[in-house]
């Protein structure tokens, strides 16, 4: 796993608000520059991604218009404190401008205390029965999880659940008949007494000998069978229905959609509504965008974040060029520097400017924010993705080192300019921007130049080496 820190003085956000009375003329455009080749990646409406009108305002979030935080990592800490301490963070992130929280899987999984949820045994048991060794799940009580959902609602977030219903672990041996063998489908006697499951409800069954796909040797649950789609989105004491309307979950993450249909997402959105996600671990964008379409549901863009590591990490800032989620459409793409699963991205801060001013719903990783990466850097990103970053997006210039695109701007918002630089020195290049006659700034502070754009709404913009620079009306 790699570990990016990031070492620089950070300059005082107030910088970013701070007025400059002398203008940065630049010269007149050299010809040879007029041929920086415009690129419209998106034909949508212009649709602003993101709302707030002041430095941290709190904000109504939902699919792309606002920040995801994932809130957790692999192997947080044991003892039931999680949800406490990702409680009290709920607040700073609120002021940041992160509309939504996801969780880990909250329901007791087969190493109880110990495990990260993604071997659930009992769905309705969110460390309130004494089974699998604990009471508490690894993150805490009910209770706990319970208040931290109400905390978070009164600062304004969302929160999402993580939903493993691929395949289940914990259960006992019992003969199957399909299998010829004993299998561990035996879930009869969950403590909470709903969704008690046995091999009918697995496959090998009645239905067939198996699905899309299993998972690392666990009871590989069978949505075909009447019984398991009741319990999970139809009864209203179904899971789906539990935590939404019990719980109080906003919205699902849904783990590993490749060992099943789209069809169940989108039965499961169906049912109960909410912002919906799918982990479907494919960097092939037409794979993405048909699953995202079939299941009703936003994906995370794992093309794009693939495509971000090659950019950023391997110097040839043209692939940014290439299709990504977020360009097929970004109402359905959830993008991403780092997850809780994979961490290869090793230059990230440029990674989190370009998510962060691009269409597409942002997440950003709990380690990178408040661990390793530069959190007043990120929430000057934050800041600038819910205030600026609006309206479709056009590639400006690329090339091995350098990436330049514009948000056209929506409904009376401006829009901006991101300039990414990997090079090691400072570079210049002239741009067409939206604006007439207008003095621009750059809003992360890296550049003290406030020019005007010309009449044809060209200029001159910056970048400092290894940085990025993000251009807007002085206003």
């Amino acid at each position: 796993m790699k570990k990016t820190c990031y070492l620089l003085p950070v300059l005082a956000l107030a910088f970013l608000y701070s007025c400059n009375d002398e203008e940065f003329m630049p010269d007149q455009k050299p010809q040879a520059e007029m041929h920086s080749r415009i690129v419209n990646v998106t034909n949508h409406d212009g649709r602003p991604f993101s709302t707030g009108t002041s430095p941290y305002s709190k904000f109504t979030a939902g699919p792309g218009g606002g920040v995801m935080m994932q809130g957790f990592y692999w192997d947080v800490p044991d003892g039931g404190n999680w949800w406490n301490t990702v409680k009290g963070k709920l607040t700073d992130w609120s002021n940041a401008g992160i509309g939504a929280v996801w969780l880990p899987p909250a329901s007791k999984a087969q190493n109880g205390a110990y495990s990260m949820g993604y071997d659930p045994t009992d769905y309705y048991d969110f460390g309130n029965y004494s089974q699998n060794g604990s009471t508490e799940t690894r993150f805490g009580s009910r209770a706990e999880l319970e208040a931290l959902i109400t905390k978070a609602h009164t600062e304004n977030m969302q929160v999402y659940a993580d939903i493993v219903i691929n395949h289940n672990s914990g259960g006992q041996s019992e003969y199957n008949p399909y299998a010829g063998s004993n299998t561990w489908t035996n879930f009869s006697g969950v403590a909470s007494g709903k969704f008690p499951r046995s091999y009918h409800d697995f496959y090998k069954n009645a239905y067939g000998n198996n699905d899309e796909g299993a998972f690392g040797g666990f009871p590989d649950l069978c949505h075909a069978n009447p019984y398991v789609q009741d319990w999970l989105w139809k009864r209203d004491d179904s899971v789906a229905k539990y935590y939404k309307n019990i719980m109080k979950f906003d919205g699902w993450r849904f783990d590993y959609v490749k060992g099943f249909g789209a069809w169940v997402v989108n039965a499961w959105n169906s049912s109960v509504g909410g912002f919906s996600v799918g982990e479907l671990w494919d960097s092939n964008v037409n794979t993405l965008e048909s699953w995202a379409n079939n299941a009703n549901s936003s994906v995370f863009d794992f093309a794009a974040y693939y495509k971000m590591d090659e950019a950023f990490d391997n110097g040839n800032l043209n692939l940014l060029n290439d299709d990504m989620m977020w360009k097929r459409n970004p109402y359905k793409a959830v993008t991403f520097v780092a997850n809780h699963d994979t961490d290869i991205i090793y230059n990230k801060m440029p990674a989190y400017a370009y998510i962060l001013t691009h269409e597409g719903y942002p997440t950003i990783f709990y380690r990178d924010y408040e661990e390793w990466l530069n959190k007043e850097k990120l929430n000057n990103l934050i800041w600038i993705h819910n205030n600026k970053a609006t309206g479709t997006t056009s590639i400006l210039y690329t090339d091995n080192d350098e990436y330049i695109a514009r948000r056209n701007g929506y409904n009376g918002n401006p829009g901006l300019v991101v300039y990414i630089n990997t090079s090691s020195s400072w570079q210049e290049r002239w741009i067409q921007t939206n604006w007439a006659n207008q003095q621009i700034k750059d809003f992360t502070g890296s550049s003290t130049w406030y020019p005007t754009t010309q009449a044809d709404k060209w200029v001159k913009i910056q970048c400092a080496p290894n940085s990025y620079s993000i251009w807007s009306l002085n206003q």
